[in-house]
């Protein structure tokens, strides 16, 4: 068994979710050290991505989001750890400015790790340390599975080794609804496409989300927001099928075999990956550490940003630094 598991209790008097030292910077300060580019997928999809922070740091970092996400959960880690680190964030296939396959079947966790050693090739970067959110961590381990030469270490944040629709709020639901969804999706793509588009960048489903699933009092809405946008500009079918992709993926076989330092961030609250996931890979992964936010959701390195921050930042400083 591993023993070392840390859990920080929230200040209950603390009401800025960010402190002092976490002030956002503005977009202009963000577009002064960072630039973007395209890699080359192995199919032939650019990828985009960017590269913030130091550049020529000790150590470069690689961020993997979730599903449906072009980075709005990275804001606060960027802010801190590019002081330090040269940052690496890519937009996943048909997220953000990366376009979709022309195959849409090309969006499995296997084709999306091997654009994050895409991305690496085009940044001249040999190794890197992978930090996954949410499906982020299912791309983290895939890429470690495939090039374990290139990875100096695993930051998993809020996220399952593998198949996380089996586990949403506790129940199979989501994995026996899919099917169904997608059906109906194929069979009335314009009238879908219409409703998703229109409805989830709205201050309902936001209110909607803070009830549900993130800790809305915790929570900014500037913070939270840009993921309903974000959300709201995929192709369904391609979200649906990247989620699909997701429940067919499973690392569980490799986690004894991961022999790089690893930090396991989990949220308390969290009822999409739940935490118990998270204390399970932290049981199978070999000197693994773990880390409990105790009021945290799924959003939680948004919702406790110096909490989270401090904690890898601390963790790369003595693991992998």
């Amino acid at each position: 068994m591993n023993s070392l598991v840390k859990k920080t209790s929230a200040d209950p008097k603390r009401t800025d979710p960010t402190g002092p030292d976490l002030e956002p910077r503005t977009p202009a300060e963000r577009r002064s050290k960072s630039r973007s580019a395209f890699a080359i997928g192995r199919d032939g999809t650019p990828i985009f991505y960017e590269v913030m922070g130091r550049h020529r740091p000790k150590t470069t970092l690689v961020l993997c989001d979730g599903v449906g996400c072009d980075g709005y959960v990275w804001k606060y880690l960027q802010q801190v750890l590019g002081d330090e680190y040269r940052l690496i964030h890519m937009n996943y296939r048909g997220h953000g400015q990366t376009p979709a396959p022309s195959d849409p079947a090309r969006v499995d966790i296997s084709d999306l790790s091997d654009d994050v050693l895409a991305v690496l090739d085009a940044c001249e970067t040999e190794s890197a340390v992978i930090l996954g959110h949410s499906m982020g961590v299912q791309v983290a381990l895939e890429t470690f599975k495939r090039a374990s030469d290139r990875v100096l270490g695993l930051v998993l944040i809020c996220g399952s080794y593998g198949n996380p629709l089996l586990t949403f709020k506790g129940k199979s639901t989501l994995e026996e609804l899919l099917p169904l969804v997608r059906f109906a999706v194929g069979r009335m793509p314009h009238l879908v496409t219409t409703f998703w588009t229109h409805l989830i960048p709205t201050e309902l489903a936001y209110q909607v989300a803070t009830k549900v699933e993130v800790n809305g009092p915790l929570i900014r809405r500037e913070d939270f927001f840009p993921y309903l946008e974000g959300m709201s500009r995929i192709d369904v079918r391609l979200f649906l099928n990247m989620l699909a992709a997701a429940g067919r993926h499973s690392a569980l076989p490799l986690l004894p075999y991961v022999t790089v330092p690893t930090l396991i961030v989990a949220g308390k609250l969290d009822s999409f990956t739940p935490m118990s996931l998270s204390a399970e890979m932290h049981e199978r992964i070999p000197g693994s550490e773990l880390h409990v936010v105790e009021e945290g959701s799924h959003t939680a390195p948004i919702e406790r940003p110096a909490e989270v921050t401090d904690v890898i930042s601390d963790f790369l400083q003595r693991r992998v630094q």
